[in-house]
C-alpha cells in the first residue's frame, strides 16, 4: 500500500487532505515545523506521525505531496527529485483525486470555508459525501458519491480543478501580494468559471457574479428578487434567522437557520440552491442546516467569567463588517469589543482606509501588531498607521491583556488570520483564575 508523505502536512488543505486519504484507508505521515497550529489536531487524533522538517524523512517507495508554500528549493522536495521519487503538488493531486465523485467547488473571496462546512454537513444527510474544508478538517469515505471541497483562488491554484459544479459566493480584492488589482482578480475567476463541467450557483447580488462568463448554466441566489433563488420575508432574532426561499418567483420552502448574519442567510441560499439542482428534498436541506455547528475558527463562542468570547477568521474589511453584524444580532444588549489582528503587510497597507471603516460599529476596538506571514517580507508599514486612522482605538499588546478587563460583561471579538489566539488565550486563562478565585 502506497505511504504519503505530506510536506508542510498542518497546511488547512494540506491538513485536510490528509485526514482523507487517511479516513480512505491510505498510509499517512508529514512533516512541518514544530510550532503548534489548530490544524494539526485532528491528525493527532487519527494518529498520523506528524515529523519536523528533515530530508531524512523522505524515502524510497512513498508518494510524496508538497504544500504550495513550500519552494522547490526546500530540502524534502530537494530529496525527492534526488531519490526520483513522484513528486505531487497538493493542488494537482486534488484535482485528479476529485475526478472519482460528483465534485462541488465552494470558492469566492469571502465564505468559502463556511459554506464548504455547510454545503458537506447538508449532503451527508442525503448520501456519503467526502470533504475538505480550509479550517483544517476533511473526511474521507470509500463509498461516497459526492466530494465537496473549498477551492482557493490565491495564486490562481484553483485553475487546477475542473469540478461537476462551483459555489461562488463573491468576488472581492484580496491577497495584494499577488493580485494586481481587482482586474486581475476578476480574471482569475473568469477563468475558473469555465473549467466548470455542470453548472454554477453563483451570488446574484455581487455585481461582478453578475457579468461572469461560462460554458455552464449560471444560478442566482441572493436577497435580490430577480434571483433564481430569492429569500424574502425574513425574520432575524438572537437565535438565527428564518427565510421564505423563492424559486423563479415561486415559494419552495420556509428555512430555518441557526446563524445569525446577512452572510449566513447568503451561503445557506447557495447551498439550497446546489441540493435543488441535485434534487435533494428540502426537508433534508432543512435538517442539515438546523443541525449544523458551525467550522473552525469561524464564529466559535465561548463563555469565560460573565465576558462572551469569539474566536473568527474575519482578516479582510468585508469579512470583518459581517462577522460584526452577526454579532450585534446575537447579542443585541451587549457592548461589542472587536481585537483585531491585521493579516500580512501587503493587504494592511492596500485596504487601510477599508480597514478603518470596517470596524466603525465596534463599541470598542483594540489592535494588535501585524501578523507577518512567512509569505511575504516584513513589510514597512506598522499597526500605527491604522491607529492614526481610528481615533479612540487601542495598541493591544499581549503583556498587557489585562487592559480589557474594563469592558465587563461585553462581547470580546477576537478577529485575524495570523496567531490572534494567543491574545484571546492570554485573556481567557486571566478570566478562568478570576473565576476560581
Amino acid at each position: 500500500m502506497t505511504l504519503y508523505h505530506f510536506i508542510g502536512i498542518k497546511g488547512a488543505g494540506m491538513s485536510s487532505l490528509a485526514q482523507i486519504l487517511h479516513d480512505s484507508g491510505h498510509n499517512v505521515q508529514g512533516s512541518d515545523v514544530e510550532t503548534y497550529f489548530f490544524t494539526e489536531d485532528s491528525l493527532l487524533e487519527r494518529n498520523i506521525p506528524i515529523f519536523s522538517f528533515d530530508e531524512n524523512n523522505i524515502k524510497e517507495g512513498m508518494t510524496v505531496i508538497a504544500g504550495n508554500a513550500f519552494p522547490d528549493s526546500h530540502p524534502e522536495i530537494e530529496k525527492t527529485r534526488e531519490l526520483e521519487i513522484e513528486l505531487i503538488r497538493y493542488h494537482e493531486f486534488l484535482a485528479s483525486y476529485m475526478q472519482d465523485f460528483i465534485s462541488i467547488g465552494v470558492t469566492g473571496t469571502h465564505g468559502k470555508t463556511s459554506t464548504t462546512g455547510l454545503l458537506s454537513h447538508v449532503i451527508s444527510g442525503y448520501s456519503p459525501t467526502s470533504y475538505l474544508i480550509g479550517d483544517g478538517t476533511g473526511k474521507g469515505l470509500e463509498d461516497a458519491k459526492y466530494f465537496a471541497f473549498e477551492a482557493c483562488e490565491y495564486k490562481r491554484h484553483f485553475l487546477a480543478y475542473e469540478p461537476d459544479y462551483a459555489i461562488i459566493t463573491n468576488i472581492d480584492f484580496d491577497h495584494p501580494d499577488y493580485f494586481k488589482d481587482l482586474a486581475d482578480v476578476l480574471d482569475a475567476f473568469g477563468d475558473m468559471a469555465l473549467r466548470v463541467k455542470k453548472a454554477i450557483i453563483a451570488c446574484g447580488d455581487d455585481p461582478h457574479l453578475q457579468e461572469i462568463q461560462a460554458n455552464v448554466p449560471v444560478v442566482y441566489y441572493g436577497f435580490d428578487e430577480s434571483n433564481d433563488f430569492a429569500a424574502k420575508n425574513i425574520v432575524k432574532n438572537a437565535e438565527g434567522s428564518t427565510f421564505d426561499v423563492y424559486v423563479r418567483s415561486e415559494l419552495y420552502y420556509t428555512f430555518n437557520i441557526p446563524l445569525t448574519g446577512d452572510h449566513a442567510i447568503l451561503n445557506a441560499l447557495g447551498v439550497i440552491a446546489l441540493c435543488h439542482y441535485e434534487g435533494i428534498p428540502a426537508s433534508i436541506v432543512q435538517d442539515g442546516l438546523l443541525s449544523f455547528d458551525g467550522v473552525k475558527r469561524r464564529f466559535t463562542v465561548m463563555e469565560s467569567n460573565d465576558r462572551v468570547i469569539i474566536d473568527d477568521y474575519a482578516h479582510h474589511p468585508t469579512e470583518i463588517k459581517a462577522t460584526l453584524q452577526s454579532t450585534q444580532q446575537k447579542y443585541p444588549t451587549k457592548e461589542v469589543v472587536a481585537i483585531f489582528q491585521p493579516h500580512t503587510f501587503t493587504r494592511t497597507a492596500a485596504l487601510l482606509d477599508e480597514f478603518a471603516h470596517s470596524l466603525e460599529t465596534a463599541d470598542h476596538v483594540y489592535l494588535c501588531d501585524i501578523f507577518s506571514s512567512a509569505r511575504e517580507q516584513a513589510g514597512k508599514i506598522t499597526i500605527d498607521e491604522l491607529l492614526k486612522k481610528m481615533p479612540g482605538a487601542v495598541h493591544l499588546e499581549l503583556d498587557n491583556i489585562e487592559v480589557l478587563e474594563k469592558h465587563g460583561s461585553a462581547v470580546y471579538l477576537f478577529m485575524g488570520a495570523g496567531d490572534v489566539q494567543k491574545y484571546l488565550n492570554k485573556f481567557k486563562l486571566m478570566l478562568d483564575k478570576e473565576e476560581t478565585a
